[in-house]
């Protein structure tokens, strides 16, 4: 069977880490593969010409961005500190935009997404990015909508991630949809890494991430987060404000992107999911220290932010 021909991309100051979790998980799949079609693995640079990584290491390029042509199963671009340079690089933007038509689908990681983005390839998606770059990206790409949250994101043939290690995750979700669960579950034991994150598991807290220039709406921030089995209601956390409710709301927007009843409901799901894998308390007791008025709704606000009930998040992700 023809191997799937698999690119990826990297420049001057791209990660490294994030390079090699995705080439040392495909090269374990072909190890464990019982028959093909295996990944043949190509890095590709302007010019085939070595690239100095964030890391001091040099990598050297294996063929020349715009010599080459497709069809190819997958074409991924690297993140890294030189990733607004490489979004500001015409002729990398622009040979990354064709063969993007010629790929089976199409991935990013961490950063990479901002080249992807100047390359209007994710103009109308839903994607993620490293959550310190999420407000920039969306900054800069209106038509892109930009969730900081999850550790990668599927939109049609189009996949992008979050932050460095996340790209191993991207890679073994895609392993699992190319040859099932079952090897994808054996690479990761082989890698020694944890299996499976699903791709809704949070990068980081919503309390962390979001650092807003606004001294009002960083002290709502931070009553939300001592509060959490408190009454934080818009009204009283306006009151608490002491704005109206209105002008609240239009300032978490405007500062945040989301309102602050979002903002509270994901503030109480990221409490929970952090007592469900560090304690055995009860599902109730949880749902009472997180501010939800039972078991039953802590499980619905659950569901919308990870996509599982809190018992098998639980199941899944309990530390010792």
């Amino acid at each position: 069977m023809d191997a799937r021909r698999v690119v990826i991309v990297a420049y001057e100051d791209a990660e490294l880490l994030e390079i090699s979790s995705v080439t040392s998980t495909l090269a374990t799949a072909n190890d464990l593969l019982p028959d093909g079609p295996a990944y043949e693995t190509t890095l590709a640079t302007p010019g085939a010409a070595p690239v100095r990584c964030s890391s001091g290491l040099t990598l050297q390029g294996q063929a020349a961005l715009e010599e080459l042509r497709g069809p190819l199963d997958t074409l991924v671009v690297s993140g890294g500190w030189g990733h607004r340079r490489a979004a500001a690089h015409a002729p990398l933007v622009a040979h990354v935009r064709r063969l993007a038509r010629e790929s089976r689908r199409v991935a990013s990681v961490c950063t990479g997404s901002s080249v992807l983005a100047a390359a209007g390839l994710l103009e109308g998606r839903r994607v993620t990015t490293h959550w310190h770059f999420a407000r920039e990206l969306a900054d800069r790409y209106p038509g892109v909508t930009v969730d900081p949250a999850p550790i990668f994101v599927h939109d049609g043939p189009l996949s992008t991630s979050a932050g460095v290690t996340s790209a191993l995750d991207l890679t073994l979700d895609l392993v699992a949809q190319d040859h099932g669960p079952a090897l994808a579950r054996l690479v990761s034991r082989v890698l020694v890494t944890y299996f499976q994150r699903p791709g809704n598991q949070a990068q980081m807290s919503v309390l962390t991430t979001l650092d807003p220039e606004n001294l009002l709406v960083r002290k709502v921030l931070t009553y939300v987060r001592d509060h959490l089995d408190g009454d934080l209601s818009t009204d009283a956390l306006a009151r608490t404000a002491g704005v109206s409710s209105r002008h609240l709301r239009r300032l978490c927007l405007a500062h945040t992107g989301h309102t602050p009843a979002h903002l509270v409901r994901r503030a109480r799901a990221e409490a929970a999911a952090d007592l469900l894998e560090s304690t055995a308390l009860p599902v109730t007791r949880v749902a009472a220290l997180c501010g939800f008025g039972s078991a039953e709704t802590l499980r619905q606000v659950f569901v919308e932010f990870y996509a599982t009930p809190p018992s098998r998040f639980r199941a899944v992700h309990r530390r010792p």
